[in-house]
């Protein structure tokens, strides 16, 4: 019987969109973005880079930030390429200044904070908060 395997980027793109769709697009972007050329094309497509969370959470529901090197790649590599796609994403206290710095998000429609300590938000954006209850 011969030896026969398929690996990934061996797949059809059709078949890889599918598969993207079942996983985390933060984890999804951060393990594949920058491999080859044609992964990159199908990450940067909306389904994948419109909704972003940026946080890790755990199974007591408590907020923590990414791991250090997940949001360093995040704000040096990842982010750089994608901002203007996002429309909603969703952060916390403790990385949410390294991740506006990044760049402008001009198609951000919604923001999502959690965990947050407000002296920090006075600082973030200029002393002018406006939030709805």
């Amino acid at each position: 019987m011969a030896n026969f395997s398929v690996q990934l980027i061996d797949l059809p793109d059709e078949l890889l969109f599918i598969i993207f769709k079942k996983l985390n697009n933060v984890e999804l972007l951060y393990s594949l973005m920058d491999i080859n050329k044609r992964l990159d094309r199908i990450l940067y497509d909306s389904i994948f880079t419109r909704r972003l969370t940026l946080i890790r959470s755990s199974s007591n529901r408590h907020i923590y930030p990414l791991r250090d090197e997940m949001l360093d790649r995040f704000c040096l590599e990842i982010l750089p390429k994608i901002h203007h796609k996002i429309e909603w994403l969703t952060v916390e206290s403790l990385s949410m200044e390294r991740i506006f710095l990044v760049d402008d998000y001009s198609n951000l429609h919604q923001l999502g904070l959690l965990s947050i300590q407000w002296e920090g938000l006075e600082r973030l954006f200029d002393g002018k908060i406006y939030i709805e209850v």
